[in-house]
């Protein structure tokens, strides 16, 4: 009796370890950038002390990462695999593979899926091109919101609250002497010309002699929720290439908004 009591007891514990862990990880998911031991701590209810324990578990394992600068605990590379694995399991995953080879198939680059996550456009889905060249796309990349046609579109069909929420961010934390720094005047005068014509593009920005456009897919609500992309160099997506590549892309992106129940799949103002 004593032995299966303190067996069921070591059993509450546990579980009310875990409990209380993620209340570390919900604080370090709603801080949404690298912060203090005191203000997890405080977010998380909890004294410093038994705060930095679990984060030096969570540090162990991979769902946390101290920034060995500043001391800052933010989410770490398990947390963005975790993430990951739990968006591929959403129906839009699953509906966008054949998209996404076609798309490959007909333009010969590189295509991928992207949604938006708490750092930034992720990765989750690719099918590779012949003319993908010497890049590879890797699953799981965290793309940049403001100099990546992918967060580009992002944020051109977001609603305004939530895109300045985002932008903010995302300039607090930005290097002006940076090549890929856009200057937020510039980038929002763009944002309504990409929502006017359903696509961005860029060319050089993320990676030298490679060409990116970026088109929205929208849900049941008419609301985007993912971005098909495609990738290949400069010298093969070049004039009418790239022109008939776009045309491909809208049409795919449209039709993968379909599948999933999108009223306007297109998503362009009138």
């Amino acid at each position: 009796m004593d032995a299966t009591s303190d067996k069921s007891s070591s059993t509450r514990r546990r579980i009310r370890s875990i409990e209380v862990g993620f209340r570390v990880i919900r604080a370090l998911l709603a801080a949404q950038r690298p912060s203090p031991l005191r203000d997890i701590a405080a977010a998380a209810g909890m004294p410093p002390s038994k705060a930095h324990l679990y984060l030096a578990s969570l540090v162990r394992e991979g769902m946390a990462w101290q920034d060995p600068e500043t001391g800052h605990y933010g989410l770490g590379p398990f947390a963005l695999r975790l993430g990951l694995s739990a968006l591929r399991q959403l129906s839009i995953v699953d509906e966008a593979r054949s998209y996404l080879r076609q798309l490959s198939d007909r333009t010969g680059c590189a295509a991928y899926l992207s949604i938006l996550g708490e750092t930034g456009p992720a990765i989750v889905s690719k099918s590779d091109g012949i003319r993908h060249g010497a890049l590879s796309v890797q699953l799981g990349y965290v793309l940049p919101l403001t100099s990546s046609a992918t967060g580009q579109v992002f944020l051109a069909y977001l609603p305004p609250q939530r895109r300045t929420e985002l932008l903010d961010r995302e300039y607090a934390a930005a290097a002006r002497d940076d090549d890929s720094y856009v200057p937020r005047d510039k980038l929002e005068a763009v944002l309504g010309k990409i929502q006017k014509r359903g696509y961005a593009t860029t060319s050089g920005q993320l990676n030298a002699n490679f060409v990116a456009a970026a088109a929205p897919v929208f849900d049941y609500t008419g609301e985007v929720v993912a971005t098909l992309t495609v990738l290949g160099p400069d010298r093969y997506l070049s004039a009418n290439r790239l022109k008939d590549a776009i045309e491909d892309l809208l049409e795919i992106a449209a039709g993968l908004s379909r599948a999933i129940g999108a009223p306007d799949p297109t998503g362009r103002a009138d």
